[in-house]
């Protein structure tokens, strides 16, 4: 036998009775006025100056979501070469921002890092101006791959340049070796080492009849497990395809060292960007520059 429906009553905040639409409705307009006063109200954003040790954590997860060499990693473990701050959304950390002023930067402290929390990203251009406000950084160097620094860079900055390319390894060559051969100079002991600390590098040279052609390596000091390939080929010996070859055999080496590798080049130098294509490395970001707009 079918019940009478039943008007269940729900007592509102003046007292008296609604019915449970009536009670949805105002309570549907209730929660829209404490959004709109949430979204009316100010939102403090603040970068206050902080420990290398304080944003770890942050940077860590930096890392994991770059996925890839981080040229300027290392910088950070230099005494005195940058400062870091702390982002904060009404009180909570948030991310953080790093500006680079010694080195190369001494005369022009940029911002090179800036990272904030998925939870927090709706507030990232309040955080960046907050950065800029309490760093008083007027220029950026940045990676292209940093996603949400590049949209920093577009949204806040001037006069934007390529300074590197930078590459990754995309495939596999078997370059000849054109009778050279290729020469460790630095101790398998010295390489661990400077994978363990991230910090200096192993050597190499491409030696063909008792005469060097080419000589080049790798670098640690970047976040693991990328390393760097740098080579330069003897000027009598170059269009002959060594250059390339000794690329080829620095990524192998790389790989059985347990890193990945990678390289840079400047965007004005078409040999060298033709050398580490041919031995199977590809762009995927540039170093940009700007300067901070006035306004």
């Amino acid at each position: 036998m079918p019940r009478n429906p039943v008007a269940i009553r729900f007592p509102n905040r003046q007292g008296s009775v609604n019915t449970r639409q009536e009670q949805i409705g105002v309570d549907i307009a209730f929660a829209t006025s404490m959004l709109e006063t949430v979204l009316e109200r100010p939102m403090l954003a603040l970068a206050t100056t902080s420990t290398a040790d304080a944003v770890l954590p942050l940077r860590v997860r930096y890392r994991q979501e770059m996925n890839c060499q981080i040229v300027h990693d290392s910088i950070h473990r230099r005494d005195g070469w940058t400062v870091t701050y702390m982002l904060h959304v009404e009180g909570v950390a948030a991310g953080f921002g790093s500006i680079a002023l010694a080195g190369p930067w001494k005369d022009k402290p940029s911002i090179f890092e800036f990272y904030v929390l998925p939870e927090h990203r709706a507030y990232s251009f309040k955080l960046f101006e907050a950065l800029l406000t309490a760093s008083n950084a007027r220029f950026m160097e940045i990676q292209s791959s940093d996603a949400l620094l590049a949209v920093m860079l577009h949204t806040y900055a001037r006069d934007i340049r390529s300074e590197k390319i930078i590459f990754r390894d995309a495939t596999a060559t078997a370059l000849p070796a054109n009778g050279a051969t290729v020469q460790q100079l630095t101790s398998d002991q010295e390489i661990g080492n400077a994978i363990a600390e991230r910090q200096g590098g192993a050597e190499y040279q491409l030696v063909l009849d008792g005469a060097t052609v080419a000589a080049g390596g790798l670098m640690f000091h970047y976040n693991a497990p990328y390393t760097d390939i740098y080579m330069e080929t003897v000027e009598s010996f170059r269009g002959r395809g060594f250059g390339s070859y000794l690329v080829q055999e620095l990524k192998r080496f790389a790989y059985a060292l347990g890193s990945i590798p990678c390289a840079r080049c400047n965007p004005g130098n078409v040999a060298s960007r033709g050398t580490l294509q041919k031995a199977g490395l590809v762009p995927f970001a540039h170093i940009l520059n700007g300067s901070i707009r006035d306004n």
